[in-house]
């Protein structure tokens, strides 16, 4: 028999997405379930389509609050990380790589770049497979609206997205190398790691000391602010191999309590982006 427990997962997938906070993405979850208990049964036709219907339209105005909120954030925003493993949210191998590209801290920071409506038709659309009719109910849009922005979504997700994403094993050699490049000190190893484009983002939440507070861009740069942030790291410290949003990353731990997470974007065989997350209050979860 259905029940909200059926589809909690599910709603989260959604949130999580629509947000790229777990924990924005849980308050979500539950404030759909508050009003879930407070609808009578037999209004509700379809569970599944009345939940998702409720939690999207949360999600929207979570977006637009958030959007205020970042104008105040100190230095670059980054989603929450969220550790994943190979249990995926399906079985079929096709439908988990797109599901845990559509998890990737590349590809929410790309989603940050939509209008609150064209992320939602996106994602259900895309991701999740609603019909078109669906989503124009569930957002109380016309049917043609949400395939126009669909398609606008699309084109722009399409234009910014890497043309040729490395093999796991290519992206896993470059973040090894990347990091034993940092812990010896060797400017030159790791320059022939970086192209020359490279740009490194840190999220610091205004609350870690040395974190750039605007993108770090070209070799050079990278290299030189790679290597002269090592002596910030926590004494005692080590590097844990992990699989965060769907792709190899490395945390930084001092003790239990984690430090940083790095994650990369690979292109061509070289690093096109490094994303640090340091913000404490992110980093809960890892």
């Amino acid at each position: 028999m259905e029940s909200f427990e059926t589809y909690r997962n599910h709603l989260f997938a959604i949130a999580y997405r629509m947000l790229g906070s777990a924990m924005d993405a849980e308050d979500m979850v539950q404030e759909t379930y508050l009003r879930y208990r407070a609808t009578p049964p037999e209004t509700i036709h379809s569970l599944k389509a009345y939940l998702t219907t409720i939690l999207v339209r949360l999600c929207m105005d979570q977006l637009q609050l958030a959007r205020r909120k970042r104008e105040l954030y100190v230095g670059p925003w980054l989603p929450e990380p969220i550790l994943t493993t190979e249990k995926a949210e399906t079985g079929d191998p096709e439908k988990r790589v797109d599901m845990q590209e559509s998890i990737s801290v590349a590809f929410l920071v790309l989603l940050e770049q939509l209008h609150p409506f064209e992320r939602a038709v996106f994602l259900l659309r895309e991701v999740f497979a609603y019909e078109f009719a669906e989503i124009a109910t569930m957002l109380d849009k016309s049917e043609a609206a949400c395939r126009r922005s669909f398609s606008r979504a699309k084109l722009h997700l399409r234009e910014h997205r890497p043309r040729f994403p490395a093999s796991p094993q290519i992206h896993q050699q470059l973040l090894s190398g990347y990091f034993q490049a940092v812990q010896t000190g060797e400017m030159t190893p790791l320059m022939n790691l970086l192209s020359e484009e490279v740009t490194l983002w840190v999220d610091g939440g205004g609350k870690v000391k040395q974190a750039a507070l605007r993108p770090i861009r070209g070799r050079d740069a990278v290299a030189r602010f790679s290597l002269g942030t090592k002596r910030f790291w926590p004494e005692n410290y080590r590097i844990e191999p992990g699989e965060v949003n769907g792709q190899a990353a490395l945390i930084i731990r001092a003790g239990e309590k984690a430090f940083a997470v790095f994650t990369i974007d690979v292109e061509q065989g070289r690093i096109q982006a490094i994303r640090i997350i340091a913000n404490p209050d992110k980093l809960a979860r890892i």
